[in-house]
């Protein structure tokens, strides 16, 4: 009989198999005892090998890591394609700097002003600035 509680005090000593905190003592025979130092060895060598490798993680890890090259490539691909427009836009306000036609721009003040020819070589180099960075 199991219990969570000690056994009463008219129970002789022989009788009980294990006190609480104690490994249980029950006595065998040679034989057994025999069987029992070889068991533990045939057990290891029967067990299936642990390769130390979760599958699951190891696979949620790559598919984490894909995702992230993923992210990546479309990042790169954005800033590729904003610097082809900017290069485009560049190239083509240079275009009309340099045609020679006249130029307004609105200021601050929501004025209408026309490009003076210091104005005009300030905007070139911005836009050549522009052209040199972007258009590679």
């Amino acid at each position: 009989m199991f219990s969570d509680r000690a056994p009463p005090p008219n129970i002789p000593e022989k009788s009980i198999v294990q006190r609480p905190g104690k490994m249980a003592v029950v006595p065998r025979s040679d034989a057994a005892a025999a069987d029992q130092t070889t068991a533990p060895a045939q057990a290891l060598a029967s067990a299936p090998r642990v390769s130390g490798i979760d599958k699951a993680l190891a696979e949620k890890k790559k598919n984490a890591e894909a995702a992230e090259a993923a992210k990546r490539k479309a990042d790169e691909d954005r800033v590729t394609a904003a610097k082809a427009d900017n290069c485009q836009r560049a190239r083509s306000a240079k275009a009309g700097l340099d045609s020679g036609v006249r130029l307004a721009r609105v200021n601050a003040k929501g004025e209408r002003e026309v490009m003076d020819d210091a104005a005009r070589m300030v905007e070139t180099k911005r836009i050549q600035s522009i052209i040199d960075t972007d258009c590679k």
